[in-house]
């Protein structure tokens, strides 16, 4: 089985459906000519976007603990007069016309050079994205946006404005953009639903542009609950809403809706051996995506705890050779003097070895090996980010390491990132 990508993005964003969910799934990334293709896709630079990213913006009332979202979207009534419509089709109608026009459609040029270094456009592609506030802000998925250097937003009137990107967050693979609408213009907005309370079998409906046949709207129910996907090699994202509401191409960074029009969940992953929807979709639930959007708005990026280590992936050969008694876990290399995983008791490593074939690098054997993160188990770096992606700064972490031939377990303060002398996180 293969699991796909809901968007027609040009660029191979290569993603990973969790063992938990199928083992050995691989992905495959649908391109505009229909084809198929498994590739590494780095992001371009530090920041993976082109022009499209680092053009400052003005955003109004940060200063307060929470974004304030300037929204219009009333409560829906759903009471049925029309005895045209059964009550379930009156109830999708009301929701499609209170939410449709806050969905848009946006494409994305990817700018590369030809052997002659002319700048030409090596690809596009397309998603969708929620209208979040009426000045403009959109909430959709980074792979949507991915290495883009201009961003097209389209709303229902037809209108097309030039998106920049506010902010990103790889963890749950949320961006954040803003486009200008003329000043007589009210944007219709989508409004943030309560995720925590969802059950099994409630209704949903998703809009979006699959294929890029603008704002479709299909229906189903909540399959599951609480799912941990994989999307790419370092990403594991908790929580999420399965779903056999159609989901396609070009869905990616829509709004799954409940039956009050309430965005519960965006649209994110299919899993499909064909490309197209099988009935298993799965959307960043509401929750995760209110909080990490509140920090992207405020901050530009997402405000997480760290702890200040060196990180290298623990595997049969390395335990062998440095005498651990676990196979798997991340194994701390170094850690930061002065730190707070300094202060918790955390020990790096004291014995130096060269690792790799070809672009070696120094590492330190002997410390601690991460095996869990308050009760989440660690065996890879995915793990490891997943574990602490919805702490902050100053929370406490119960880290389990394995030292001298048992577990032990500590308390560990988590830090704003870069407090320490150097930086968070490093992985080999």
């Amino acid at each position: 089985m293969t699991a796909v990508i809901s968007t027609v993005v040009s660029a191979a964003f290569v993603a990973f459906i969790n063992k938990a969910v199928r083992s050995g799934a691989s992905v495959a990334v649908a391109t505009e000519g229909g084809a198929s293709v498994q590739a590494d896709n780095p992001l371009v630079g530090e920041s993976g976007f082109g022009d499209a990213l680092g053009k400052e913006i003005d955003i109004d009332d940060v200063s307060g603990a929470e974004f304030v979202l300037e929204t219009n979207s009333p409560v829906l009534q759903v009471a049925n007069d029309n005895k045209d419509y059964t009550q379930d089709e009156f109830q999708n109608i009301s929701v499609y016309e209170k939410c449709n026009e806050a969905v848009v459609n946006i494409t994305t040029q990817v700018m590369g050079y030809n052997w002659f270094y002319e700048p030409v456009v090596t690809s596009s592609g397309s998603g969708s994205g929620s209208i979040i506030d009426k000045r403009g802000y959109v909430v959709t998925n980074v792979h949507v946006i991915e290495n883009a250097s201009t961003i097209n937003v389209s709303l229902a009137d037809g209108s097309s404005y030039e998106g920049r990107v506010i902010g990103i967050d790889k963890e749950c693979d949320i961006a954040v953009l803003k486009f200008d609408p003329p000043e007589n213009v009210e944007l219709k907005t989508i409004s943030f639903g309560d995720s925590t309370s969802l059950k099994v079998g409630q209704k949903v409906i998703a809009i979006g542009n699959p294929f890029a046949l603008e704002r479709t709207m299909t229906t189903g129910i909540i399959s599951g609950l609480g799912r941990p996907i994989q999307e790419s090699d370092n990403v594991i994202i908790r929580d999420m809403i399965q779903t056999d509401a159609a989901i396609n191409p070009g869905n990616s960074g829509g709004p799954l809706l409940d039956s009050q029009g309430r965005m519960i969940g965006i649209n994110t992953i299919i899993y499909s051996s064909s490309g197209s929807s099988s009935g298993v979709g799965f959307a960043i639930p509401a929750s995760t995506a209110r909080r990490v959007v509140n920090d992207l708005m405020k901050y530009g990026k997402v405000n997480r705890g760290v702890m200040q280590l060196s990180l290298i992936q623990n595997t049969a050969k390395i335990a062998s050779y440095a005498g651990y008694g676990v196979s798997s876990g991340m194994i701390v290399s170094r850690v930061a003097k002065g730190s707070e995983a300094e202060k918790g008791g955390l020990k790096g490593g004291t014995k130096a070895v060269q690792y790799g074939r070809f672009n070696t690098t120094t590492i330190y054997l002997g410390g601690d090996v991460i095996t869990q993160i308050n009760g989440i188990a660690i065996s890879k770096l995915a793990d490891y980010y997943s574990a602490l992606e919805d702490k902050k700064p100053g929370d406490t972490v119960t880290v389990t390491v394995w030292r001298d031939g048992k577990f032990v377990q500590l308390k560990v303060v988590l830090e704003a990132y870069g407090d320490a002398s150097s930086s968070a996180v490093k992985s080999i």
